[in-house]
């Protein structure tokens, strides 16, 4: 018998000869929807995050090549958690999941997760992709990054900038009431689909508030089938994985914002706003292909990241959050 209640009491039902009608639970997606305390909740912890974030990431940088794992990398960056949400005012009370910390050839392994026998140093020429999260009672977060480790190969840069462009289409999307996480996947995809490479995930699921990392019932995939409704939070993180090679992804959180006017247009539309503020490496990126109107979403990204998190950085990180966001 099933160890779950509601599957023995659906066990005991049948087997009595009754009949058991599968519904939606009431509660999904009111609880999907966030309120404005929610959304406020979120922003604040994902302040927290960037900074933590981006304090990482310039450590990361100045260590010397090869004298770094992944173990030590991971326990590293939940240390950067715990110090941000103290001087914050907040508490990590935990992590949204166990630390995906890759090195080279293990990034390509979509839901990898380091042990002691599979812990890699992070050695010059690869790539290093660390999906994260934490949980603040302000709000959820998740996060993934993939960074240079010394100096890259372009093939690995093409393949980054295709997944940035992916991304940035997604992040820039306007829609019409009514769409569905199914309707927009493929704006994650399409350069990706264009070069002939794809990725065996979907490109987002929702995000509770100070609950499951994983929260539906929304998501962006080929069998998202629920309406993105304001409020909501979803990922958006495309990626690209090339097996016993490397693994790109790119991961922010955004909230779907309600419909606006579109200047000489006919019908409202709702769009996207990014709750994450962390870097994006520009070591990665080939500009050459990107659009000019891609190059100007990454700039004022970059943009915001920096205004958002300088003042809370010491004269070291600051420098270096300076010229990692730098205009293309």
């Amino acid at each position: 018998m099933a160890t779950l209640t509601c599957e023995k009491l659906r066990t005991v039902i049948e087997e009595t000869g009754g009949s058991f009608i599968r519904l939606t639970d009431p509660v999904v997606l009111p609880r999907a929807i966030k309120n404005t305390t929610e959304l406020n909740g979120s922003r604040r912890a994902h302040l927290c995050d960037g900074i933590a974030l981006t304090r990482f990431l310039s450590w990361l940088d100045r260590q010397i090549l090869g004298t770094i794992d992944e173990i030590s990398a991971a326990k590293k960056l939940e240390n950067f958690r715990i110090i941000t949400a103290q001087e914050m005012g907040m508490k990590l009370e935990d992590l949204s999941f166990d630390t995906i910390s890759a090195a080279g050839k293990n990034a390509a392994i979509i839901h990898y997760r380091v042990t002691t026998k599979t812990n890699r140093l992070l050695n010059a020429g690869e790539l290093y992709l660390v999906d994260s999260g934490g949980q603040y009672r302000d709000g959820t977060t998740d996060v993934t990054r993939t960074v240079a480790i010394g100096n890259i190969g372009e093939e690995e840069k093409r393949c980054f900038t295709l997944v940035l462009k992916g991304m940035i289409a997604l992040s820039s999307a306007k829609f019409p009431k009514g769409t569905r996480g199914q309707d927009i996947d493929v704006l994650a995809r399409n350069a990706l689909w264009k070069a002939g490479f794809d990725y065996a995930h979907g490109t987002g699921h929702g995000v509770g508030s100070y609950l499951s990392v994983h929260e539906g019932p929304q998501n962006l995939s080929r069998y998202g089938s629920q309406e993105l409704i304001p409020g909501m939070i979803i990922s958006n993180e495309p990626g690209y994985y090339r097996e016993e090679a490397f693994g790109i992804r790119i991961e922010n959180l955004m909230i779907v914002k309600p419909a606006q006017k579109i200047t000489n247009g006919d019908i409202d539309m709702l769009s996207f706003e990014t709750l994450t503020n962390c870097p994006i490496d520009r070591q990665l990126i080939l500009i050459k292909l990107l659009t000019k109107q891609e190059k100007q979403w990454l700039n004022d990204y970059h943009a915001r990241v920096y205004q958002v998190n300088a003042p809370y950085l010491d004269k070291e990180d600051k420098k270096w959050l300076k010229k990692a966001t730098m205009p293309l």
